[in-house]
């Protein structure tokens, strides 16, 4: 590769949103593409084999592990935040849940001074992306390139928690995201005969040989390159610069997006005079407005192998299975072992479901990093609609090093409240006679909590992230606000953001869907075409 490369289209960061934009905007053979990423291509069978989660969360070879500052409200405990570093983004590592969140998430945007940005808006670009194996109705469509499909392995646990949870008082629910959200059921996953269907899989992977686009892994970006009031390209951390002559796409996620616009002087001012980078565009919303959902897990052993175990012999025996799911696309390989969940309302929740579940047939400790032997599961509830808000901010000027992530949960007393309640819509399920049956000892808390502080004592020391972090380039017209209704960086010509960090506030669920759609709604913003009308019957092109 020459020292300098010139493109119309340079997108920094190969994750969801960065593979729709390459696909979207090569398909005219007149636009010349380039799409970067810092980590190795996705040739892991890890990747694509569902049940490879375990392995991909805990290691290092397609996943940058950050931690948090610690967190004053959490017994100043740093917490993990991995993110995915491969082609695919986090769509490659993550449990593959398909949930779009709720109307009133994007109603609000819209009404937050976000024009086009409402449900009405957005749901074409959801059924634009969607491929539900379920066919298509006035919630789905069946002809997108994001393979969703029901799972094809449920654990005899997962089973026994809906029915406890519904003794408990939920709702069964088979479609978390048509007509209502609340209530328990299996989750729908990003799949494809019985393997992942990350956002390479289906968007970068079917295209990746036209001639006028160009994926360059293993790139990692230096900075923004800058010229007067317009971004122009980048540099690469190996001082090799790659130019854009429309535009230069960041797509690199609620941290990675914030970190580079600060290190390029884009950002407050006062805090880029600290590391003396010279500030080109004073932004005081770049890294601010950080939100992240925060998660209580209890922990529970049973008496029957109804889950999967971290036992080396029970690992053996599910990688005997693994001519079954290279061949058959079928059995406990493709297990996304997030299997079921779902959606509860708090007494602040207003009406909305503010408390979500997942249930993972195995028992997990810290993040996957601490294996227990036994068969177990986890039953994991997390606050949907976080008050307390947090920041990224450098650490040094080094565009080696990690930035600072300072999430600040539960600077907000509301949020432990809901925290509180939710551990206790949990322990209800638990406590059902469907799951007492299997249950041999109670893992996490290993003593019954009988007190409202001493369950906030257990929530200060062992809660964790869910992993959906956004906000960091709100998307908005008021101070903080980094991006326009049309994602272009205020003050900046030549310049979009395109992933979580441009949403106002966190959404009622996981953020791998939303954000595909949030880029599909931005092609057709770069390319200037008309939205799809959601009066019609949504038809969607399969892509190539």
């Amino acid at each position: 590769m020459s020292t300098q490369m010139v493109f119309d289209y340079v997108i920094v960061g190969a994750g969801s949103a960065g593979c729709v934009l390459a696909n979207r905007l090569s398909a005219d053979e007149q636009h010349r593409v380039c799409l970067l990423e810092a980590g190795p291509p996705d040739r892991s069978p890890l990747i694509s084999m569902p049940l490879g989660i375990g392995m991909l969360m805990s290691g290092t070879d397609y996943n940058l592990h950050h931690y948090t500052e610690p967190q004053q409200s959490l017994n100043k405990r740093r917490l993990f935040w991995p993110r995915g570093r491969t082609l695919g983004g986090s769509s490659a590592i993550n449990a593959m849940v398909y949930i779009r969140g709720q109307s009133e998430d994007y109603d609000a945007w819209e009404a937050a001074g976000n024009a086009g940005w409402g449900w009405r808006s957005l749901l074409p670009y959801f059924l634009l992306s969607e491929g539900n194996e379920r066919g298509s109705d006035a919630h789905h469509s069946g002809y997108g390139p994001l393979t969703v499909s029901d799972l094809k392995w449920k654990t005899e646990s997962g089973q026994a928690f809906l029915r406890a949870a519904q003794s408990a008082g939920h709702r069964a629910n088979s479609d978390f995201n048509g007509s209502q959200q609340n209530g328990v059921g299996f989750y729908q996953v990003t799949q494809r005969r019985g393997r992942r269907c990350s956002a390479a899989a289906a968007y970068l992977h079917p295209i990746k040989k036209r001639p006028n686009l160009r994926v360059l892994t293993r790139s990692p970006v230096a900075r923004l390159i800058l010229r007067g009031d317009r971004a122009v390209g980048v540099e690469l951390l190996n001082g090799k610069k790659i130019l854009a002559n429309k535009e230069v796409l960041l797509c690199a996620g609620a941290i990675q997006t914030p970190h580079l616009l600060l290190l390029s002087g884009i950002g407050p001012q006062e805090e880029l005079r600290k590391f003396d980078i010279l500030p080109q565009n004073h932004l005081p919303g770049v890294g601010k407005n950080l939100q992240d959902h925060l998660d209580i897990s209890q922990v529970v052993e049973t008496s029957d192998p109804i889950t999967f175990s971290n036992d080396l012999w029970a690992r053996v025996k599910h990688a005997m299975r693994a001519p079954e799911w290279f061949f058959l696309n079928r059995g406990p390989l493709t297990s996304n072992v997030a299997e079921a969940g779902g959606f509860a309302s708090s007494t602040l929740a207003n009406g909305r479901p503010d408390i979500q579940f997942h249930f993972t047939a195995v028992p997990s400790f810290e993040h996957g990093f601490n294996k227990q032997s036994g068969y177990g599961y986890t039953l994991h509830a997390c606050a949907l609609r976080p008050k307390s808000r947090g920041e990224i901010t450098l650490n040094t000027e080094d565009p080696k090093a990690l930035p600072s992530i300072q999430p600040n949960y539960l600077s907000e007393p509301e949020d432990m409240q809901v925290m509180l309640e939710s551990f206790e819509m949990a322990r209800d399920i638990i406590h059902q006679e469907d799951l007492q049956r299997y249950q041999k000892r109670l893992w996490l808390p290993e003593h019954k909590l009988s007190s409202k502080a001493s369950i906030k004592h257990y929530i200060r020391q062992h809660a964790e992230t869910i992993y959906h972090p956004v906000g960091t380039c709100k998307m908005g017209n008021d101070d903080l606000a980094v991006v326009d209704a049309e994602l272009k960086v205020h003050g900046v010509d030549g310049l979009r953001v395109v992933d979580a960090s441009i949403m106002p506030a966190l959404i009622s669920g996981n953020t791998n869907a939303p954000v595909i759609a949030i880029a599909e709604k931005a092609a057709d913003l770069i390319l200037q075409r008309t939205p799809p009308s959601m009066m019609k019957n949504t038809q969607v092109q399969e892509v190539e």
